[in-house]
């Protein structure tokens, strides 16, 4: 009897052990397939710089462009951009040539290219630096030259190539035979960069009515650039903002947001990528079977320095894609190139890559009169989803967009 009481005994307590056992196990199932809330956020970390484009300029068979000799300079504007280009009256103390800041006027009111003769746009400016008879030392403000019509001694000439937003100005100095009979030195010329509302800089080489600068007074004394042609470079280069980000939550191996050698689906990249609209993406995901949910971080565009964030909900096993606009483009968008697990924290910048729709044609960023930060339409292309390329000299992925999970 007493055998048959310590069986039961025993076996009940096994039962009870297997029990609690299996209910430990179902609720450590159930915290690990438990939602967790994750914030991932979006950083704009550009340095904006003031010139999107710069360059320097000199004669073909010499570095001097004598009276009769022309010279072409290639660049690329959107509208609202002006190019200002500076060179120096080479038969004088401290004479330049330039346009009117923020310098030549490229578009018309209407958005429409300005092409042919701009010599109206040259003027004449004394730097203040030298006295125009002596050479002897000043210090006066920079103003423009009296009584000398810089139009008659060189002629300007725009040509433009809707295609690419590129324009190609032709110097040709017309002063032989005038009483300003003069050579051009060499020359510098800039593009400010635009953040859709304003040129970061729109007083680019020097500011009339003022006292010169180092950079302007070389070139307008000496024809020398080199001091120029460095402050530029460092001020050179592509900058953009960002377009509020769309994360979406899913599982299996497929990105639902865009796949790489196959042509957009037509379910919302192109409009992400052109104009940094989400919102038919972020509709037509939803409705596929393995997304889990879709958000968006931010309403509005993201300029360098500023920052978006959406929090998610993910179980074990989830991934999670990714995809912004880079603003200052046709059609190009940020995205995870490798997958993410949802659950991932800390920096994941390492993961994106630049990729271009293949649904307009590129031009140049930043400089571009198709693009939507011109208020343009982009020309249409259909070609597969690729990867961005070094066509243009754009700044690392890394030093554009930074992302962070917590």
């Amino acid at each position: 009897m007493k055998k048959n009481l310590l069986k039961i005994t025993a076996l009940t307590t096994g039962i009870f052990a297997t029990i609690s056992l299996t209910s430990c196990d179902d609720r450590d199932n159930i915290m690990e397939n438990s939602p967790k809330q994750r914030t991932i956020t979006f950083e704009n970390v550009a340095v904006p710089k003031d010139f999107v484009q710069s360059g320097k300029f000199m004669g073909t068979l010499k570095p001097v462009i004598m009276p009769g000799e022309s010279v072409s300079i290639k660049f690329n504007a959107g509208k609202t951009q002006a190019l200002m280009f500076a060179t120096m009256y080479g038969a004088s103390k401290d004479w330049f040539f330039a346009s009117k800041q923020p310098g030549i006027k490229l578009f018309n009111d209407n958005g429409s290219a300005i092409t042919g003769d701009v010599s109206s746009e040259v003027l004449l400016w004394d730097n203040g630096t030298k006295n125009n008879t002596t050479g002897n030392p000043e210090s006066n403000p920079i103003a423009q030259v009296p009584n000398v019509a810089a139009s008659q001694l060189m002629k300007l000439n725009l040509s433009y190539d809707d295609v690419k937003s590129e324009f190609t100005l032709t110097i040709t100095n017309t002063s032989g035979g005038t009483a300003n009979e003069t050579p051009f030195s060499p020359g510098v010329w800039a593009v400010s960069n635009y953040n859709g509302s304003q040129l970061l800089n729109a007083a680019p080489f020097f500011a009339p009515n003022a006292l010169s600068n180092p950079e302007i007074t070389d070139i307008a004394q000496m024809g020398n650039t080199d001091k120029m042609v460095t402050k530029l470079n460092a001020n050179t280069g592509i900058m953009t903002g960002l377009s509020p980000a769309l994360v979406v939550v899913y599982s299996g191996d497929k990105n639902p947001i865009y796949e790489l050698g196959q042509l957009d689906s037509g379910k919302g990249l192109k409009e992400v990528s052109q104009f940094g609209n989400v919102y038919k993406l972020q509709n037509n995901l939803k409705s596929l079977p393995n997304v889990k949910g879709v958000y968006v971080a931010g309403n509005a565009p993201v300029a360098p320095g500023q920052k978006v964030s959406t929090s998610f909900e993910a179980k074990s096993g989830d991934k999670i894609a990714y995809v912004t606009m880079f603003g200052f483009s046709n059609d190009w968008f940020y995205a995870n190139e490798q997958s993410v697990d949802a659950n991932s924290l800390g920096d994941i910048s390492s993961k994106t890559s630049l990729f271009d729709s293949g649904t307009g044609i590129n031009q140049y960023p930043g400089a571009g009169n198709h693009q939507a930060l011109f208020g343009g339409m982009p020309q249409v292309e259909n070609i597969a989803i690729s990867k961005v390329g070094n066509t243009y000299p754009l700044p690392a992925t890394q030093n554009i967009i930074k992302i962070t999970i917590n």
